[in-house]
């Protein structure tokens, strides 16, 4: 945030800080949201770059196409292993999908 924006919202009454700092989560649960958030970012951006739909991954996976979206939002009740497994469905090497996860950290 824009330390202009920041100074902007805290003269108005509001308090600024991290989702870890709302959340009050450890630095473990804070590292693996993050590490989560970049699998699904890659997910979204692999399939993307590759010209595939949201339906055709959904085909790679054996799932539906809602269920690709709730990977590529990140939603909390994906799996790290559907995760995993969604990036595989785009080709990506297990080297990559490692990049993906250290990206989060």
């Amino acid at each position: 945030m824009k330390p202009d924006k920041k100074k902007l919202l805290e003269k108005a009454g509001f308090r600024v800080g991290s989702a870890t700092e709302l959340l009050n989560l450890s630095p473990e649960e804070s590292t693996l949201v993050a590490m989560r958030l970049s699998l699904a970012g890659a997910v979204r951006e692999r399939r993307a770059n590759l010209g595939f739909s949201q339906s055709e991954l959904a085909r790679r996976l054996g799932s539906s196409q809602s269920r690709v979206a709730k990977i590529e939002a990140g939603e909390s009740n994906v799996s790290f292993d559907l995760l995993v497994r969604a990036m595989l469905a785009t080709g990506a090497k297990p080297r990559e999908v490692g990049q993906a996860i250290a990206a989060g950290r």
